[in-house]
């Protein structure tokens, strides 16, 4: 569906970024921005970031081109 576009440890940074941020609604402070921890969340456990795909960006390594191996002269 969606490229990945997000590199494994940027995935699992984002991921427990995410779940730090969401547990402060259980003993942190009692706040509606909790909410923002599902953002960081959501894209590390997908692997694909909106603003990265609108902009270009991508932190995954280059995958090795099978063009050059594939073509017959």
């Amino acid at each position: 569906m969606f490229q990945q576009n997000i590199h494994n440890v940027e995935r699992v940074v984002r991921v427990v970024a995410g779940a730090f941020l969401v547990s402060l609604a259980f003993w942190g402070p009692q706040s509606p921005w909790f909410f923002l921890g599902l953002v960081p969340m959501a894209t590390g456990l997908l692997g694909w970031c909106p603003p990265y795909s609108l902009l270009g960006i991508s932190t995954c390594p280059a995958k090795a081109s099978t063009a050059s191996s594939s073509s017959t002269e």
